[in-house]
């Protein structure tokens, strides 16, 4: 996928804003996030944008094509933040689990992006190095290069699915959060006769409203560890 436009340099502004804020991309992503996870909701327009930077909200346009490139830029930048300070461990399997519980915090903590960060390829540096990253850790494993593209795309589909679904979890009001927790726990009024299993198991029912990405992780590494090959590449 091509990278998102970028505006040449000479079309930039340099001089300070109202604010005295020297306009840069990594200020506008900064001033859109915060917009983006406002308390009230996602207020983020390029006017409003404009009035956080104290700039003439055309000023934009001078390093983002368009707010999909700049919507890109900050999903490419937490992706960034994700794996800061992330230093992979010799034995792959732990340094993909911990890959991946950085992805799907991430995620959570930033759920208005999760669609972004799940749906779409940024293309940016912090994307690439991730993908980098996490291919290496299976070439690691003795992967040969098809594989480790294919089980990688497998792997970080998987994170940012159950990081979303867990997002939007998240946006739930607590009366829904609440309905949710206690749904199963009527099971016990359900005729046994008509639903045998439920009330078989009717006592873990509830567990149903937990996350399932702990448990997913944990099959898909047993699944990647069953699959690698005896011979596993140097630990670089």
């Amino acid at each position: 996928m091509p990278e998102p436009a970028r505006i040449p340099a000479e079309r930039r502004r340099r001089r300070p804003t109202k604010n005295g804020t020297v306009l840069t991309e990594e200020a506008i992503v900064t001033a859109a996030l915060e917009l983006i996870e406002a308390p009230s909701g996602n207020a983020l327009t390029v006017r409003r944008l404009g009035t956080a930077l104290g700039c003439d909200p055309s000023t934009v346009y001078r390093y983002f094509a368009d707010t999909d490139a700049l919507l890109l830029a900050a999903a490419d930048r937490l992706i960034g933040d994700s794996l800061d300070g992330f230093v992979p461990d010799p034995d792959w399997r732990t340094a993909l689990r911990d890959f991946a519980v950085r992805v799907h915090s991430s995620v959570l903590r930033h759920p208005r992006l999760a669609a972004v960060r799940a749906s779409r390829m940024t293309a940016g540096p912090a994307e690439r190095r991730a993908v980098d990253t996490g291919i290496g850790l299976l070439l690691r494993a003795g992967f040969t290069p098809a594989e480790a593209v294919g089980h990688y795309r497998t792997f970080i589909d998987t994170v940012l699915a159950h990081a979303t679904l867990d997002a939007d979890v998240l946006s739930l009001s607590e009366r829904q959060r609440t309905q949710q927790a206690e749904l199963w726990r009527a099971a016990d009024t359900l005729p046994p006769e008509e639903y045998p299993h439920l009330h078989a198991v009717r006592d873990h029912l509830p567990d149903l409203a937990a996350s399932a990405f702990p448990e997913t992780l944990d099959i898909l590494l047993a699944h990647l560890a069953a699959r690698a090959p005896r011979r596993t590449a140097p630990t670089a």
